[in-house]
């Protein structure tokens, strides 16, 4: 093995180690696999600020008992540039595209964003880092330029510079590019967020204005969450102003403005343990102030929760623009404004589905194209990328974010093999 593939193949292994055990051996030494069903109570704040290794287990049903987060780990022993290159070999796309390994050596790799001077940064999941991928000659480096937080997932670059969301907390970082062997002190820009751990990571988008959007997820599967959350705010990170935008959201890692419109319309992960295939998660479009989407009274527009709902009618909240399909994880998504692409691909927006866990047969971990009229009318979605899940079932890769890239090309970051690829068109 060449020495900087080993090298990153250890860097990978002892994260991903250190992830399981973070995950998977809390989740064994709490008796996860027993015979009896796991049930939490996640109404009280106790819960929510310490929850238990495997939170996401309270609400453990017969029907879906053996679905499990640990069956979606990737291997401690991470993933050679050789092994990623053979899944990409494997991935269908439309005629005219094609997709290959652009960065390795990013464990967890979640949300990119651009800096100004060609710099990727890469947020994180349990990984606690935030990475840089530097080009220079033809040759990517990739860096850790911060280490040591809690959960940077969401990041998002503007003016020079880097904003990252760590949970509780809004960063603010000047300059990143000329500093990444020393990052500047960060300005804490927003702080009015809470330090709930479960749905606590973030996604963050600018829109034309400069204000963020920020999700607030609830720190439960299913309950009635603490006020402060499951909604969507939009930040103003000059001066720390805030308004909430939407409410009854459960768990959304995702959304972007439409380049047309300036509508918000972001993903939504729908609540776990009611069946392999229900409830669907979302895709949702904000019309109005202060709209509300249904958690945790409502799911996919249809289905009143079977607790939860209390008397309420879904009728009375708003229905999603599209159901995605029951666990299929919609995560990152971007509205593709290039010319690369062939032109039905204009305005279109392209969504990363991370891929279910609590579903027996896994489905999504994939790329969609979602396309609709500005008015919202219309839409339609076709399946863009797709072969991260195996002719076993298992997963390859898990895409999670997509970036679109100067020349037009798409970029794709996958935490599972902790990788950067690319997708690009030729007539």
């Amino acid at each position: 093995m060449h020495p900087s593939l080993k090298w990153k193949a250890t860097a990978f292994a002892t994260i991903a180690a250190t992830a399981a055990f973070a995950v998977a051996g809390l989740l064994f030494a709490s008796g996860a696999h027993s015979e009896e069903l796991k049930h939490y109570d996640s109404s009280k704040k106790d819960f929510w600020t310490h929850p238990p290794g495997d939170w996401f287990m309270g609400d453990e049903t017969q029907e879906q008992k053996g679905t499990h987060v640990v069956n979606t780990l990737p291997p401690p022993t991470g993933f050679t540039d050789d092994e990623i290159k053979a899944t990409l070999s494997q991935i269908k796309l439309p005629a005219g595209f094609k997709i290959e390994l652009w960065a390795s050596g990013l464990p967890q790799a979640r949300q990119m964003a651009w800096g100004k001077d060609g710099t990727l940064f890469v947020g994180s999941f349990l990984a606690t880092n935030v990475y840089a991928v530097t080009e220079q000659g033809g040759k990517r480096t990739v860096k850790v330029v911060l280490k040591g937080m809690k959960m940077p997932t969401g990041l998002a670059y503007r003016d020079g510079a880097l904003y990252v969301a760590d949970i509780d907390k809004i960063y603010k970082y000047e300059n990143p590019e000329a500093n990444l062997d020393n990052m500047p002190a960060p300005q804490v820009v927003y702080d009015d967020l809470p330090p709930y751990p479960p749905h606590g990571w973030k996604y963050l988008a600018f829109d034309t204005n400069g204000w963020l959007f920020v999700p607030i997820g609830p720190p439960c599967n299913e309950c009635l969450p603490p006020t402060s959350t499951a909604q969507i705010r939009h930040v103003n990170p000059a001066n720390g102003l805030a308004e909430t935008v939407a409410l009854g959201v459960r768990n959304s890692v995702g959304g972007d403005f439409d380049p047309r419109t300036g509508d918000l319309w972001f993903s939504e992960n729908a609540r776990d343990w009611l069946g392999d295939d229900v409830p669907s998660d979302k895709l949702n479009h904000v019309t109005k102030l202060g709209e509300h989407f249904g958690f945790p009274y409502c799911h996919q527009g249809d289905i009143p929760d079977p607790k939860f709902a209390m008397g309420h009618k879904c009728s009375e909240f708003s229905p999603p623009a599209l159901k995605l399909g029951a666990h299929v994880a919609p995560l990152g998504m971007k509205f593709y404004t290039g010319n690369q692409f062939p032109a039905s691909y204009k305005n279109s927006i392209i969504l990363a589905e991370h891929g279910s866990w609590n579903r027996h047969q896994f489905q999504g971990g994939r790329l969609m194209q979602i396309s609709f009229d500005p008015d919202g009318k219309n839409i339609k979605q076709a399946e863009f990328a797709s072969g991260w899940i195996g002719a076993d079932g298992k997963y390859r890769g898990r895409p999670n974010d997509v970036l679109e890239a100067k020349d037009g090309s798409l970029l794709v970051a996958d935490d599972f093999t902790g990788a950067i690829y690319r997708i690009s068109y030729n007539k």
